[in-house]
């Protein structure tokens, strides 16, 4: 994540990445109720619950993308794309420990790291600055989860194709999971430099 003011070209509310954003956001109880329906006595529904994810991906990619071809990034968009981001990852960390496909200590592993940040967001806003952006590195740490998290709910079967999905699911999940730490201390280093030159400046 960057700490640096990405310059809004637009105060529309409802344009086309704002919406997709939006939709993704709606799409995250729908997966949760997906894949935690057979915890409850219903259906397996995990096929609908990939589905969604599958939308959260290609959404994902298309809001930004066109945001800036469009010219219609803004302060909303800014919100959203991050806020959707963090909210599937949660769904799904909380959907696949209910169901004891990813492990407990993987989710406290990823949940720490989105605990680290809030307390840094805290800390950038008591000394005025903008929530963070972010940067290449965290969005590949976001992608790499969000394509083990669907494989890994497609290994929880059998057959050939849940095998397979459970060595590319576990593979992109330990990508993502040090990429995403690597993005956190980047992070971290960065708050504590403005920190330290605010400290300076005073």
């Amino acid at each position: 994540m960057e700490v640096q003011e990405t310059r809004v070209q637009t105060d529309r509310v409802l344009t086309i990445p704002n919406i997709l954003s939006m939709a993704r956001l709606v799409g995250v109880p729908v997966f949760l109720w997906l894949i935690l329906r057979p915890e409850f006595g219903g259906p397996k529904s995990d096929g609908w619950a990939l589905l969604v994810l599958a939308f959260s991906g290609v959404s994902d990619y298309l809001d930004g993308k066109l945001a800036r071809r469009w010219n219609q990034i803004s302060s909303l968009g800014r919100l959203l794309d991050p806020a959707a981001d963090r909210l599937y990852v949660l769904s799904t960390l909380v959907g696949l420990t209910w169901r004891e496909i990813l492990p407990v200590w993987l989710t406290a592993l990823l949940l720490a790291r989105e605990l680290m940040l809030l307390v840094m967001v805290g800390i950038l806003r008591r000394h005025g600055y903008p929530p963070p952006q972010v940067n290449f590195l965290g969005k590949a740490a976001t992608f790499n989860l969000m394509y083990a998290f669907p494989l890994l709910l497609l290994s929880d079967g059998s057959g050939w194709i849940a095998s397979l999905a459970a060595v590319f699911g576990w593979a992109f999940a330990g990508w993502g999971t040090t990429l995403y730490w690597w993005a956190g201390v980047l992070y971290v280093v960065q708050v504590r430099r403005l920190v330290r030159a605010d400290a300076m400046a005073d």
